[in-house]
């Protein structure tokens, strides 16, 4: 028996009833996405390029550098500073003309084996509150509020907001 350490890899997938071009604007488009998952962010994804997501509601915010940009097919981006990185990886795949299958993949974590699994359990449930509130929001129309009601002793105070959906 070996003591290898397989690194763990955070991931998260769901089917999502809209076309692949519209689930992949949603995820590069801050307009678009700041309606379900951060609340604020600096540009839209291009390769090469640096944008701030903000999620106020935490008072947090996040330094991205798109890695990669496929139109429709991925996203890659690194996250987490020169203190904690991680590469995060979405996949679109279409099933047919008004599906789209969405994998998300959070990998790169570092510390300990007890700190990164503890990381990729966080990336997975954050990963899963995303995807939910993605289809939520692009089949229906409404904005579930997932991410900051998944932590509401985490608030900043005096933050509110409300569904619009």
């Amino acid at each position: 028996m070996t003591d290898t350490l397989q690194a763990p890899v955070a991931k998260a997938q769901m089917l999502i009833r809209k076309p692949v071009a519209q689930v992949f604007e949603a995820l590069v488009d801050p307009a678009i996405t700041s309606r379900f998952w951060f609340s604020k962010g600096s540009g839209r994804l291009e390769t090469g390029k640096r944008v701030r997501w903000d999620w106020e509601m935490y008072g947090v915010s996040a330094e991205i550098d798109v890695k990669a940009i496929e139109e429709n097919k991925r996203i890659l981006v690194e996250w987490g500073g020169p203190d904690n990185p991680s590469l995060v990886e979405w996949t679109f795949e279409p099933k047919g003309e008004d599906r789209t299958f969405v994998t998300v993949k959070n990998w790169g974590f570092i510390g300990d084996a007890e700190k990164m699994m503890a990381e990729a359990l966080d990336s997975t449930g954050g990963f899963s509150f995303l995807l939910a509130d993605l289809k939520a929001f692009l089949e229906h129309g409404i904005e579930l509020n997932l991410v900051p009601d998944h932590a509401p002793d985490a608030l900043v105070a005096g933050y509110a907001r409300t569904s619009t959906g």
